[in-house]
C-alpha cells in the first residue's frame, strides 16, 4: 500500500514508474479524493470547535439568567452536522484506502522494461543440464511408470490438478522438507516456525493478496468466522509482526516454515495442467526476511543465494533471471526468479521467486521499526520459495532418470530418504 501524498509527490515519479507495470495512475481523481477527505476533516474540526464555544456560551448566558433556547437549538444542529461530516470523512477515507490497496508497488528503475518472461534479464547460470542417450521422460510419466505418483486417484479424491504420492514418492517429499529446513536453519540462520494454515482477511490484506487476488484464494467459513487457506507461508510469517514495532537491534529477521499452500490458479487458463508444476494444493518451504528499508537490496541477494544453495546441493542445473518491470508481482519492487532445468520439457522452469517488497507490505501490515534518531518508519519485507516440494520432485525425477528406467537420487538427499535409487518397479535401495 502507498501513502497517497507520496504518490502525488513529483519526487516519487509514481506515474512513470507505475506505467512501466501497465498501471495508469489517475492523478486528478486522486487529488480530488484526497482534497475532499481533507476538507471534510477540516469541516468536522471547525464544527467541533464551534460546539465547544457554544457550550461555554450556554453556560455563561444561563448563569446570567439569559435565554439559552436558541443557543441549545444551534448546539443540537451542530451535533447533527458533526455526525454528517464525520460519516462523510469515514466514507472518503474508506474509498481512499480501497483505492490505495489496489495500486501495485513501484518497480525499481534497475528492472528491464517489458511485460513477460521473454523480457527478463539472465543474471547467471549454474551447472550443466544432463545429456541423455535416450529420449527423456517428463516427471508425470516417470512417476506413474514407477508407481510413486498417482494423478488419477488424486482426481478421484479431489478433482483435477491434485496429486497422490506413494512409497518412494512420499518419502522424497518428506525428505525434501527436512533437507530444506535443516539447510536454512543450520547454515543460513533462519528461525523455523509452525504457523496456522488458515488466516484472516486482514492478514491477506497485509501481504497484498487481498483485495486484488481474492479469486485465487480458497475461502472457508464456520459460524461467524471468515478465514482463508494460505496461498503461501509468506502470509502468516510476515504478519507475525503486524501492528508491532520491531526494534532495530532485532533486524534483520529471517523466518522459515514448511506448510501446505492452496491456490485456485484462477488466472492460469489451462497452463501447466499436467503434473506437479501448477496444482491447487502443494507443499513449500518459505523464506521471509524483515529488515530496515535501506538494507532490502542486500537482503534480496542473500535470499536468492539461499534458494540457489539448495539446488546446488542437489546438483540441479539452474539459472537466475531478473524479471521485467511489467512482469514483477503486485507487491514486489524487484524479483529474481530461479529456474531449474527440466529435461522432460527441455526448458528452464521457475522453482523459486525471490522478491524485495520494500516498505509495501510493512505499510499494509503496519510493521514498523525505529531510525537512528528514534523516528518510526515502516520495515522492508522480502520473501522467497526455499523450495517448493512438488516442483523439486519433478526436477529430481527428470534429471535423475536412467536408461534402465531407474531414478538416481542426489547424495545430499539420500540420507533423508534412506535410499539412493528408485527402480523402474518403484522399489528402492
Amino acid at each position: 500500500m502507498h501513502d497517497p501524498r507520496a504518490l502525488l509527490d513529483p519526487g516519487t515519479e509514481a506515474v512513470r514508474r507505475l506505467a512501466r507495470r501497465g498501471y495508469t495512475l489517475d492523478v486528478p481523481a486522486l487529488e480530488e479524493l484526497l482534497s475532499s477527505r481533507n476538507a471534510g476533516i477540516k469541516t468536522a474540526d471547525d464544527l467541533r470547535a464551534e460546539s465547544k464555544k457554544l457550550a461555554a456560551e450556554v453556560g455563561k448566558t444561563a448563569k446570567a439568567g439569559g435565554d439559552v433556547s436558541a443557543l441549545k437549538e444551534r448546539a443540537r444542529q451542530i451535533k447533527d452536522e458533526i455526525k454528517q461530516a464525520e460519516e462523510g470523512v469515514e466514507q472518503k477515507a474508506a474509498d481512499l484506502r480501497e483505492w490505495m490497496l489496489s495500486i501495485p508497488n513501484l518497480p525499481l528503475d534497475s528492472l528491464p522494461d517489458g511485460f513477460s518472461d521473454e523480457d527478463a534479464t539472465e543474471i547467471r547460470t549454474w551447472g550443466t543440464p544432463p545429456e541423455f542417450d535416450f529420449t527423456p521422460l517428463d516427471h508425470v510419466d516417470l512417476g506413474e511408470r514407477t508407481g510413486i505418483l498417482d494423478f488419477a486417484r488424486a482426481t478421484k479424491l479431489s478433482g483435477p490438478r491434485f496429486r497422490v504420492a506413494k512409497g518412494a514418492g512420499a518419502a522424497l517429499e518428506r525428505g525434501l522438507v527436512s533437507f530444506f529446513l535443516d539447510t536454512h536453519i543450520r547454515e543460513h540462520g533462519y528461525t523455523e516456525f509452525a504457523v496456522p494454515h488458515l488466516v484472516s482477511p486482514t492478514a491477506l490484506v497485509g501481504t497484498g493478496q487481498l483485495p486484488k487476488f481474492e479469486e485465487d484464494l480458497f475461502r472457508t467459513s464456520a459460524g461467524s468466522r471468515d478465514l482463508y487457506l494460505i496461498p503461501t507461508a509468506e502470509v502468516p510469517l510476515t504478519n507475525l509482526h503486524a501492528d508491532e514495532i520491531v526494534e532495530p537491534g532485532e533486524l534483520p529477521l529471517a523466518y522459515t516454515a514448511w506448510t501446505p499452500c492452496f491456490r485456485s490458479e484462477a488466472g492460469s487458463y489451462g497452463r501447466d495442467t499436467r503434473g506437479l508444476i501448477r496444482v491447487h494444493e502443494f507443499e513449500k518451504v518459505e523464506m521471509v526476511r524483515i529488515c530496515a528499508p535501506d538494507q532490502s537490496q542486500n537482503e534480496l541477494e542473500k535470499l536468492v543465494g539461499h534458494a540457489e544453495a539448495l539446488l546446488q546441493k542437489l546438483g540441479l542445473a539452474h539459472r537466475v533471471i531478473l524479471l521485467a518491470a511489467g512482469d514483477t508481482g503486485f507487491g514486489a519492487q524487484m524479483t529474481y526468479d530461479v529456474e531449474v532445468w527440466l529435461p522432460g520439457q527441455n526448458a528452464f522452469r521457475e522453482i523459486s521467486s525471490c522478491s524485495d517488497c520494500g516498505q509495501f507490505q510493512g505499510r499494509r501490515a503496519n510493521i514498523r521499526t525505529r531510525t537512528e534518531d528514534g523516528k518510526r518508519e515502516f520495515v522492508a519485507t522480502l520473501n522467497g520459495s526455499g523450495l517448493p516440494i512438488g516442483r523439486t520432485v519433478a526436477a529430481l525425477l527428470e534429471n535423475g532418470q536412467q536408461a534402465d528406467g531407474s531414478i538416481v537420487i542426489p547424495e545430499a538427499l539420500a540420507k533423508y530418504t534412506g535410499f539412493s535409487t528408485i527402480h523402474a518397479d518403484g522399489k528402492t535401495d
